[in-house]
This record gives C-alpha cells, structure tokens and sequence, in this order.
C-alpha cells in the first residue's frame, strides 16, 4: 500500500518487494498524484510487480493499471482487472464478494500507525473473518513478517503494509507476497 506519508521511502520500498509481488497505489489528493503513479508503474513494470490503482475500474483502465482497489462495484470495466477491496467487518467482506472483488484486505489486523486508535481486530477474530469469506484474505495493519505468519495459519494468503516496508523495522519484506 502506498502512502503520501511515504515520502521518499516509497523508492526504497518498491526496490526491495520480490518480483511479483503487488502495489496498491493510494496517494489520495496530491497534485502529482499522476506523475508519481506513472513513475511506480515504470518501476512495477521493470521488476515484475502487480500495481493496482486505488480508485474506480474505469481510472484502473485510463491509468494502465493492473486492477483497480475500492469499495464500489467492480464488475464492469473495458478490459479484465484484478479487482481489490478493503474490509474491516464480516459486512464489508460479504459487499466486497457481491461486488466482484477478486480479493479483500481485512484490517486493521492489529495496531497501526495509519488508523490511530482504531479497534484491531486481534489474530482470533482475523481468524473467524478470513475463514468465513468467499475471497482471498490479505492481512492488514500492524503488519510484519513475523505476524504474518501467525496470521497465514489463520487464514490470510497475504500481507500487505504500509511501515512494514519502509520504516527502521522494515526486515522480512522478501514474505511480502503470502
């Protein structure tokens, strides 16, 4: 997951993720928004990495993105995308499915930095929601290596961070893609 917080530790980032593993470009409200995607994408196309645009299926398209990430319906777009959505319940995990996302983000898995204060969901429930979706499960918030594996007895196929990949802390990011 990017981040506008990321600042210049996206490049580092994107540099260390294994070849196929994804990106889900986020970076909402910034002038640039355009041109900092067109350089991820040249970066993800260089190194065999999946980039999913955080918007509708119709932007995915225009942009020449991979899939498209959000919670509206996906199942309608000029050309086949992967399709994302996040979820935080066992309400939005069933909307992401009815809405023909191909997998969800379940989060916040435990604390995070990015939603300060927000209720984690702890590995047992992570555990009773990834078990009970139609869909691949992608861990979410607070996220690291060590916990993904915790996690992927439990259910997730993968994980994903925003910290995890650029922060002091940021080791075990080769587990990235589950």
């Amino acid at each position: 997951m990017t981040d506008a917080r990321m600042g210049e530790a996206l490049w580092t980032a994107l540099g260390r993720l294994p070849r196929g593993a994804g990106i889900v470009f986020r970076h909402y409200g910034l002038p640039d928004r355009r041109a900092i995607y067109e350089r991820v994408r040249r970066i993800a196309r260089a190194r065999g990495l999946v980039l999913v645009l955080a918007g509708s299926p119709r932007e995915a398209v225009a942009w020449k993105a991979d899939g498209a990430h959000g919670r509206s319906p996906h199942r309608f777009a000029a050309r086949p995308l992967l399709r994302t959505a996040p979820a935080h319940d066992a309400v939005e995990q069933a909307a992401a499915a009815r809405h023909g996302a191909d997998l969800v983000f379940l989060s916040p898995a435990f604390a995070t930095r990015s939603h300060p204060g927000a209720r984690a969901l702890g590995p047992v429930r992570f555990g009773l929601l990834a078990g009970r979706g139609r869909l691949p499960v992608i861990a979410l918030g607070g996220m690291d290596a060590p916990r993904y594996r915790r996690l992927r007895a439990l259910g997730a196929s993968g994980w994903a961070g925003i910290d995890a990949f650029t922060g002091p802390d940021s080791q075990g990011i080769g587990a990235a893609k589950g």
